[in-house]
């Protein structure tokens, strides 16, 4: 599709998603499952839904210490790509996005995937597009024009503080709608019989030597077969209740929204140079954020120099925007590993299964992760795609240095 093509697809509103009118039921949790699954985010909904298509493990409970989806799926800024360095994770992010393609047929909800494409201004970029072809991945290099066809309203004049010399562009990549695909996804599972259990939180696990048998919650103790870790930013804190030190370390990651504009912003751009990432959501808000900040925390709220600094950096590449108005800003709380990839896989003990250290991709990686880490807790072994990511990384020195290609955090 050229880009006028895409322009003008995008100028056409997408239609609401049809939400249907049953959603899920809200069981009471039973004193026993043959699988738990700790987080109902993302990433633990699309485990328990393949636990249960792929693998036939319908005895399964989601256990969310809040809302269904209300922690970092409700918090990030939706973009989805699969263009990273490294083959390991060039793999898992495509084998996502071809997930992607299918999921509102796969579900039977539109997840409103939109494919608008992902422009990066990055280092190393001709490296970048190299490496994803040869990884059989679209990526293109264009020039400061066929940037500015892509997106006409982003500055390439010469006289900005950070000329834009050319940048990396997958037609595939885009956004996608984050609650329509929480529930798209916890509805599938509850048709197939798996328990979604709010304000429902793990406190610690039931072990027997070294094999966990089920959790301790604040709606009482749980026995169960396989025991899955998907707790986004707060992996290190659930682990260090059975004495398991995970490699990550969790920061706050913010984002904001404007006012609702006209559709105006056609695809999804990245700039490492000026640090941030900036796309038009459905509705017509712009969506804004930029790097973890720097320090420790679980504090689900913005920093005003971040968000200043953030703001500056908009409108270095779109000057249209300087009379836009902030509407509200937020902060996810991340989990982030030294090589800044995943960890999904084994653990110590016997029956216990860990997926963290996402970082500022588990959006993307959403359908791909929870295809994996079901066949991980259904098997008891990696999927050749999780292979690589397993913890054992750390102590053979196999890491997978993701932190260039992350870009700027997504």
């Amino acid at each position: 599709m050229s880009a006028e093509a895409r322009r003008g697809a995008e100028r056409q509103a997408p239609a609401a998603a049809e939400l249907p009118d049953d959603l899920w039921r809200n069981p009471e949790p039973k004193g026993s499952y043959d699988a738990v699954v700790v987080g109902a985010g993302g990433h633990g909904l699309a485990t328990a839904y393949y636990l249960a298509k792929n693998h036939g493990i319908t005895n399964t409970a989601v256990l969310e210490r809040g809302w269904l989806a209300g922690g970092n799926m409700a918090r990030n800024t939706t973009i989805i790509r699969s263009n990273y360095l490294w083959d390991e994770s060039a793999a898992i992010y495509e084998h996502a996005l071809q997930l992607w393609e299918g999921l509102a047929d796969e579900l039977g909800v539109d997840v409103l995937f939109s494919q608008r494409g992902v422009l990066q201004r990055v280092r190393e970029s001709t490296r970048r597009v190299q490496a994803n072809r040869l990884n059989g991945i679209d990526a293109e290099w264009l020039t400061p024009e066929e940037v500015r066809e892509a997106c006409p309203i982003l500055d390439i004049s010469a006289s900005t503080r950070y000329p834009v010399l050319g940048a990396t562009f997958q037609p595939r990549a885009g956004i996608a709608k984050h609650d329509y695909v929480a529930w798209a996804y916890a509805r599938a599972a509850d048709r197939l019989g798996v328990d979604l259990v709010q304000n429902c939180e793990v406190t610690g696990f039931l072990r027997d030597g070294d094999r966990v048998a089920g959790v301790r919650t604040t709606r009482g103790d749980i026995r169960a077969g396989l025991v899955g870790m998907a707790a986004a930013g707060r992996s290190s804190v659930l682990a260090d209740t059975v004495g398991l030190r995970l490699p990550v370390q969790s920061h706050p990651l913010q984002a904001l929204v404007s006012e609702l504009l006209e559709p105006v912003h056609p695809t999804v751009v990245m700039s490492n140079a000026v640090h941030v990432y900036v796309s038009q959501a459905h509705k017509g808000e712009l969506v804004m954020g930029a790097g973890v900040d720097q320090y420790n925390g679980y504090g689900q709220r913005g920093s005003v120099h971040v968000i200043e600094h953030q703001l500056a950096a908009a409108l270095e590449l779109f000057p249209v925007f300087a009379r836009a108005r902030v509407l509200r800003t937020w902060g996810g709380v991340v989990d982030v590993t030294p090589d800044a990839s995943p960890v999904v896989g084994l653990t110590p003990f016997e029956n216990l299964y860990v997926n963290c250290g996402w970082g500022t991709g588990g959006f993307k990686a959403t359908p791909a992760a929870g295809w994996v880490f079901a066949h991980t807790m259904a098997t008891g072994a990696p999927h050749e795609l999780n292979l690589p990511f397993t913890l054992e990384r750390f102590t053979t020195g196999a890491l997978i240095d993701e932190h260039g290609a992350a870009a700027v955090a997504h």
